[in-house]
């Protein structure tokens, strides 16, 4: 079953379904800066667009581009820089 999702005012939307072998979302994010938080281990790809991404425990940022992906670990907050709308798959677990 499909889930809407909405964020930070509706800047950032995606919408959830079971995956081939874990839950997965796909959204977009409007050019904006956010933090989000992690309750379990998270893969992100970037389908279209750029995420600029400082990572738990990082103090340096890492630009990913279309195809690009990084992990993010469960229980985590990390920050986003969207400097221009970008699609997003995101794989939970």
């Amino acid at each position: 079953m499909l889930k809407n999702n909405e964020y930070f005012g509706g800047q950032v939307k995606s919408i959830g379904f079971t995956g081939k072998e874990k839950p997965t979302s796909v959204g977009v994010m409007a050019i904006g800066e956010y933090e989000f938080g992690t309750a379990e281990p998270e893969l992100m790809v970037v389908v279209a667009g750029e995420l600029i991404v400082k990572l738990p425990g990082e103090s340096d940022w890492t630009s990913y581009k279309d195809g690009q992906q990084f992990n993010v670990s469960g229980n985590a907050k990390f920050q986003v820089k969207v400097p221009t709308e970008t699609a997003y798959l995101c794989v939970y677990g």
